[in-house]
């Protein structure tokens, strides 16, 4: 018999969460489900004039969700995993991750299609300190600037002529069917998306066992398994979700899981008018270890490179 369990879902306001939480509510009322949707605003979404590494940590865009929850205003709360910190929040557990999107970073040109072609002195828009840095890498002589915004701000941006080209989530634009305004996907080893990026989580309280249940089936259990590994790697590091830190994990052909992530960062020196940005890069892959302890030993493995004195400079300690 299929459930008729009443589910409130909350999302955040933006058209890219709106059409997120949509997507999973309609697979939501498949199994069976009455499903309503709450729209909560967060400080992340409001407070739009500063960066937000600025704003004071982690977790800006789903406190006010994560509260909801725990006040028990809604059931079940939809994010993008890259936005959670990696630390669990007491009372409320990750119940499922659904089928992920691409993980990987584009570029959207306006004139010209790939980083490599731009002219030197263009203007490249993004928020992200992982991000920034690894443009600077591949093109030190292109001007990176912030920005922030919906898609739709930051795409009217570069059309007005303010941008020569965004660094922007490949999943974001195919979710709200603008793929086709992606120029150049950008992938390791040359450049490395954020941890979880592409994959959606379904939070929930941990003793609601009804929507837990209910919920299961949307569970897909690669992504899970891969996200498990990226965020694995980012708590053993220390680095919240805006550190410049950045991991690809993926089933291989032959049935292992590979983890790849990287630490970045710009040490300020220049050789002639070049700035030095460090990466120190690592891919390992295994059979039968815990998607959890393959995110710990490649972390390991990047701290005896020197991770951790570089995540220390960058938080400034």
């Amino acid at each position: 018999m299929r459930s008729t369990l009443a589910v409130r879902v909350g999302t955040r306001g933006s058209a890219l969460a709106r059409t997120q939480t949509a997507w999973v509510v309609g697979h939501m009322e498949r199994l069976g489900l009455t499903v309503t949707t709450e729209t909560i605003s967060t400080r992340g979404d409001v407070v739009t004039s500063v960066p937000i590494s600025g704003m004071g940590g982690d977790g800006v865009f789903v406190r006010e969700l994560e509260r909801a929850l725990l006040e028990g205003r809604i059931d079940a709360a939809v994010h993008s995993l890259k936005d959670l910190p990696t630390a669990p929040t007491p009372g409320l557990t990750l119940a499922c991750v659904p089928l992920r999107a691409t993980p990987f970073d584009v570029l959207v040109g306006r004139d010209h299609p790939t980083l490599k072609e731009m002219p030197p002195g263009a203007i490249i828009g993004t928020a992200s300190i992982r991000r920034v840095v690894q443009v600077r890498s591949m093109r030190p002589d292109l001007v990176v600037r912030p920005i922030r915004g919906n898609v739709d701000t930051r795409l009217r941006l570069l059309d007005e002529g303010a941008y020569d080209g965004l660094v922007l989530a490949g999943a974001g634009l195919q979710r709200l069917g603008l793929a086709g305004r992606i120029t150049q996907t950008l992938q390791p080893d040359a450049f490395w998306p954020a941890v979880a990026q592409g994959a959606l989580v379904i939070q929930v309280r941990e003793d609601d066992l009804p929507v837990r249940q209910a919920i299961m089936p949307l569970d897909d259990a690669a992504s899970h398994r891969a996200v498990l590994a990226e965020r694995s790697c980012l708590s053993a590091l220390a680095g919240g979700c805006l550190a410049p830190i950045g991991a690809w994990a993926r089933d291989t052909a032959d049935g292992r899981l590979e983890l790849g992530a990287c630490v970045l960062e710009e040490t300020g020196e220049t050789a002639g008018e070049i700035k030095i940005t460090r990466i120190l890069a690592e891919s390992v892959a295994f059979a039968g270890e815990s998607a959890a302890a393959l995110g710990c030993r490649v972390a390991a493995d990047l701290v005896h490179q020197g991770a951790t004195d570089m995540l220390a400079r960058i938080r400034g300690g």
